[in-house]
């Protein structure tokens, strides 16, 4: 009852927000019901089955990355003076806000089952009955346990995600100093963990790409041969590139205030810094699935390719999520600097300054995350391109 409370109670954001989480869940389980009817339809072929059912986890994790971004941005999940007194601690507002999370991806999932089951023909009555009947193994009868538990797959996973994410006492992604008072700013750790896991990663791709005799995950449509252990160095390269996001950020505050700066660098690069694991790691994530976009550009993009609709709605469902959560974590650090923002107006800050140095901190964070996703996509495309 609490958790329906927030979420009804939450403003009009916050719910555009839950909607889209909803909808990155309703996809999710539409690939995994995908991959089971597959399995249903080429009983002889399960190495490739399940192959499948496992690329469905990179839009999976991406989705419930979303989720985590938007129970952390959820004021009703912040603890408030006085809530304490009347039950609602800490420990309670994170139950309450992985209630609300579960709420929101069991809608999508419901929602992928009946639109799977109305192109499977089973639902009549509305357009396009049947529409996919051959894809989805129409003619197999459809086992509703297995049906059932993939589809709990991304609720579960969002819940438990949110939970820990926002449990008492863990440290938030906010800045160790503050930005008002000019206190040191502690430079993130995770750099060099960060910069190993890239390497062990673009090392994983180039010896899985050396060898045409392995195994191979086949994605959903009509898209095979891509080795598995290309997605899997992929997979440790977003990790390292997640890692290392916030120490990249504050090391973009750092340059900004490099060689004798002035007042606005000096702002500039100040905030940057504060905000550096608030918004390091998102950045790491876009990083990272845009050096997958560019060395699968720079691989096949002179090849025809016929991808299906399931590649393409997997692709979207990872740049969508991802590209959210980078967003959510923009205005949340926006919201943050509000209180900044009006005491250096009081003071008699010019508006065009404090422009001038939020051009200077997008900037720096373009050069330097846009420097790394090439070089990334550069050293994966290499191996492949052979």
């Amino acid at each position: 009852m609490l958790a329906l409370r927030l979420a009804r109670g939450g403003h009009a954001a916050v719910q555009l927000r839950r909607l889209l989480v909803a909808a990155a869940s309703a996809g999710v389980g539409f690939l995994l019901l995908c991959a089971l009817a597959y399995a249903l339809s080429h009983p002889a072929e399960s190495g490739a089955a399940v192959l499948r059912l496992l690329w469905c986890l990179v839009p999976l994790a991406a989705t419930v990355y979303f989720a985590v971004a938007t129970a952390r941005s959820d004021p009703g999940s912040r603890p408030r003076p006085g809530l304490s007194s009347v039950g609602l601690g800490p420990a309670r507002l994170a139950a309450a806000a992985a209630t609300t999370t579960a709420v929101s991806a069991t809608l999508g999932s419901s929602v992928a089952l009946l639109f799977f089951l109305h192109l499977r023909g089973d639902l009549t009555g509305l357009p396009f009955d049947g529409a996919a009947a051959e894809l989805l193994a129409a003619g197999e009868s459809l086992p509703l346990g297995a049906a059932l538990l993939l589809l709990a797959l991304v609720p579960l996973a969002a819940s438990t995600a949110a939970a820990l994410a926002l449990r008492p006492g863990r440290a938030p992604e906010a800045a160790a100093g503050s930005e008002e008072d000019g206190a040191p700013v502690d430079a993130p750790g995770g750099l060099p963990w960060g910069i190993a896991l890239v390497a062990a990663g673009l090392a994983v791709e180039t010896y899985a790409s050396g060898g045409a005799s392995g195994r191979v995950l086949p994605l959903p449509g009509r898209v095979e041969g891509h080795p598995s252990g290309v997605l899997a160095g992929w997979a440790l390269t977003a990790l390292g590139l997640w890692l290392a996001g916030p120490a990249l950020a504050h090391l973009c505050g750092r340059l900004l205030q490099a060689v004798r700066p002035g007042a606005t660098r000096m702002l500039a690069g100040r905030v940057l810094m504060a905000q550096s694991r608030r918004i390091g790691r998102p950045l790491g994530v876009v990083s990272a699935v845009a050096s997958g976009a560019l060395a699968a550009a720079t691989v096949y993009g002179d090849v025809p390719r016929q991808w299906g609709p399931l590649s393409v709605l997997g692709a979207a469902l990872v740049v969508g999520c991802t590209g959210a959560a980078l967003l959510t974590a923009l205005l949340d650090a926006r919201r943050s600097r509000s209180t900044l923002r009006a005491a250096l107006l009081r003071a008699g800050t010019p508006v065009a300054a404090l422009r001038r140095a939020a051009a200077l901190r997008a900037g720096a964070l373009l050069l330097v995350f846009g420097a790394v996703t090439w070089l990334v996509a550069v050293l994966a495309a290499a191996p492949l391109a052979l």
